[in-house]
């Protein structure tokens, strides 16, 4: 299992709204994706898990919607999360 980080950063008039909508994630999107606070698990490779959430549905509904949450997008937000190199973990 491969544990991937990533960095976005939400428009600060925006921040509760994003948080609030977090909090009922649509199920269609929980059960393609997984739950994420932040980093997910990816079984293979980040670009292996976006090359699969590219192909649900779903994702590019969710992604549209939550679109304007972010501050300088070029696209959609999973288009733009960038892969941080894990230095260590810690138990």
């Amino acid at each position: 299992m491969k544990w991937v980080g990533f960095l976005l950063q939400v428009k600060k008039e925006k921040l509760t709204q994003y948080k609030q909508h977090h909090t009922a994630v649509w199920p269609e999107v929980l059960a393609a994706y997984g739950l994420m606070f932040g980093y997910f698990e990816a079984a293979e490779s980040f670009a292996a898990s976006l090359a699969g959430m590219e192909q649900e549905e779903i994702n590019a509904q969710w992604q549209e919607f939550m679109g304007p949450y972010f501050e300088a997008l070029t696209g959609r937000p999973d288009q733009n999360m960038i892969e941080l190199e894990e230095v260590f973990l810690t138990d």
